[in-house]
């Protein structure tokens, strides 16, 4: 079973998405900590709806830095 404080998609990786994040804190927005997240565990969980969900978070972190522009 997986462990839901810990899950076999992300503990199962050399390096955690979450680790990565934080080890480069003030890197990433919100949105683009969510695409490192969706597209580290894809494989290992959702598939293709990871990948939506990551594409969702790359456009719309496209949007707000366009609107700045």
């Amino acid at each position: 079973m997986d462990n839901p404080i810990e899950p076999n998609h992300y503990t199962d990786m050399q390096l955690s998405p979450l680790d990565y994040i934080i080890a480069n804190e003030g890197d990433f927005t919100w949105c683009i900590a969510n695409v490192i997240k969706y597209v580290s565990r894809y494989k290992r969980k959702n598939g293709l709806e990871d990948l939506k969900k990551a594409k969702w978070y790359l456009e719309r972190q496209i949007e707000e830095l366009e609107k700045e522009s």
